[in-house]
């Protein structure tokens, strides 16, 4: 069965048929479509294009449908070039006649466009879904740790003490952007294209206010025409997965450095890890490399799409169909690593010793002598030179800063080598310091239960 074949003498060429056929991966969509479908057929009914008993007939073939498919009976025919096609063609061959009339006031175009904007919906809320339960494990990871601490580092060269809290809670804040982003998309893409037919509407009466509302769209499409060729609601869905995956890369980069033996920071459980195949002391964080990898194909997927969307002129065209694979990979890709990154945070131990040990360099008291000759009316460029030459003098000689400073007229600021004094001193707000930790977490709390409420 085709869907046009009144119009054509011949059948389609094996070699455009091995080109046009979907169905290897927008069966994906079943659900979703039966669920666009259901809602057509009650559409139909209110407007009095299918009576009591059809639509009744059909809305019990359409699950009869999904029940195939749900329980993996469902059996393509040979011509089944989609998703679509096959419910249909299915659900005909149950209903007899009526099956017929299930396409009333309908094309592909607007039938598909719904079906993948329900997909996306229900895609980004589990993805987002997913992102904060990451950011809640991050919290509880921090707070499990509460007196831990290492170096914050700029340009990969430490730069001054952080608390473990402050350092994964900094990329829970991002996730929750990512969260944030991904729940916006949802409020824009949750419009209704059904009705909207091939490009031009219909002459037919029917209401799609009354679809919308069956499938949850906060309103019906205005314009038949943007309806049917939208896409920005795919493209704006793999961004965002795109820019989450590009968190997620960089915390994979920074576990990978931390159990390194170089750094010793942390150590994942060793159902986080594998071995070598050659080397038997081997535990690599494979974890963390491949998310830091996948996100590779996270950016691909979207600039694949954008190439194709670029040049489409108004409304549809066939090349909307390869919207689906870079979405479906996305999706799919994102909740995989998403799930792995969470078990292997909950796995680490972290190594607050060999962390603290990092962080106590002296070196990195070097701000805190500069703020305490600005606390004495020193103007800070003054007083950076002066904490600069400290710190050259130590270097140049081979010995400690603490030494140096006790040597010379600055000798009063003795005090701030002890053990954990300069992470004590990072007290404004939103700093890395204990003081300030309490209203930062605080913060978060709230803003990952708001996230959680709006889920």
């Amino acid at each position: 069965m085709t869907l046009w074949g009144g119009r054509f003498e011949s059948s389609m060429d094996q070699s455009l048929w091995d080109l046009s056929e979907s169905f290897s991966f927008d069966q994906a969509l079943y659900a979703h479509d039966i669920r666009g479908s259901i809602a057509h057929v009650r559409g139909l009914k209110e407007v009095g294009l299918l009576s009591a008993d059809e639509a009744n007939l059909l809305v019990a073939t359409l699950e009869k449908v999904k029940e195939e498919f749900d329980s993996g009976t469902f059996v393509r025919a040979s011509s089944d070039e989609d998703i679509h096609m096959a419910i249909e063609r299915r659900a005909t061959e149950l209903a007899g006649p009526v099956g017929a009339k299930i396409h009333t006031s309908r094309s592909r175009n607007d039938q598909v466009a719904t079906t993948l904007r329900l997909f996306t919906r229900d895609a980004v809320t589990e993805v987002a879904s997913r992102a904060l339960e990451l950011a809640e494990v991050l919290v509880e990871v921090g707070e499990a740790n509460a007196s831990a601490y290492l170096p914050g580092y700029t340009h990969l060269q430490r730069a001054q003490p952080v608390l473990l809290t402050h350092h994964l809670n900094a990329h829970a804040f991002s996730l929750l952007r990512d969260v944030d982003r991904l729940l916006d998309a949802r409020t824009r893409m949750n419009v209704s294209p059904l009705g909207a037919g091939a490009l031009a509407g219909t002459s037919l009466p029917i209401n799609p206010s009354v679809t919308a509302g069956l499938l949850g769209f906060d309103r019906p499409f205005a314009n038949s025409m943007d309806a049917v060729s939208d896409r920005d609601f795919v493209a704006e869905t793999l961004f965002d997965i795109a820019l989450l995956g590009v968190h997620l890369s960089r915390m994979g980069e920074e576990l990978v450095l931390w159990t390194t033996t170089e750094f010793g920071f942390a150590t994942l459980g060793d159902d986080f890890t594998t071995g070598s195949s050659m080397l038997p002391q081997k535990k690599n964080s494979d974890v963390a490399e491949l998310a830091r990898g996948k996100t590779g194909r996270l950016v691909g997927n979207l600039t694949a799409l954008l190439v194709t969307l670029k040049g489409l002129p108004l409304s549809y065209n066939r090349d909307l169909q390869e919207d689906k694979e870079p979405l479906f990979d996305s999706v799919r890709t994102a909740l995989v690593v998403l799930t792995a990154l969470c078990g292997a945070y909950k796995s680490m131990t972290f190594n607050a010793d060999v962390a603290g040990l990092a962080a106590s360099d002296e070196l990195l008291v070097a701000i805190d002598i500069a703020e305490k000759l600005v606390e004495e009316s020193v103007p800070f460029r003054q007083a950076h030179e002066v904490a600069g030459k400290l710190v050259g003098q130590a270097v140049r000689e081979g010995t400690s800063l603490r030494d140096v400073v006790a040597n010379s007229e600055y000798d009063r600021f003795l005090n701030l080598f002890d053990d954990g004094a300069a992470l004590a001193r990072r007290s404004s707000p939103g700093a890395s310091g204990p003081r300030a930790a309490a209203s930062q977490q605080n913060t978060l709390r709230a803003s990952l239960e708001a996230a959680r409420k709006r889920l």
